[in-house]
């Protein structure tokens, strides 16, 4: 196996645990969308901004260290952050 191909091996990994990662944030955003029925938690709201912010500096180091393209880690984060724009625009309308 050529440095190359490990270099590509380590970028693919790299970004499937990043993409593993966005899902699993993911899947919290849509839990909260599902119980918006239920009483608002600013408890799972401080989650959800911690679990973004952590995910944030793990998609900046792999940019920074070459494991994937700018725009790729752009894309993940962008599409996150417009569900929990979603989500929290929700949670406002309900506790008006």
């Amino acid at each position: 196996m050529t440095s190359s191909d490990l270099q590509e091996q380590l970028n693919l990994k790299a970004l499937n645990l990043l993409k593993e990662d966005a899902d699993k944030i993911e899947k919290l955003i849509e839990v909260q969308m599902e119980n918006l029925a239920m009483r608002y938690c600013p408890l799972y709201e401080e989650v959800l901004d911690t679990q973004m912010y952590g995910f944030s500096r793990q998609v900046d180091y792999a940019i920074r260290v070459g494991l994937i393209q700018e725009p790729v880690g752009k894309q993940i984060l962008s599409k996150l952050e417009r569900n929990l724009a979603v989500l929290y625009e929700a949670l406002n309308n309900k506790k008006e």
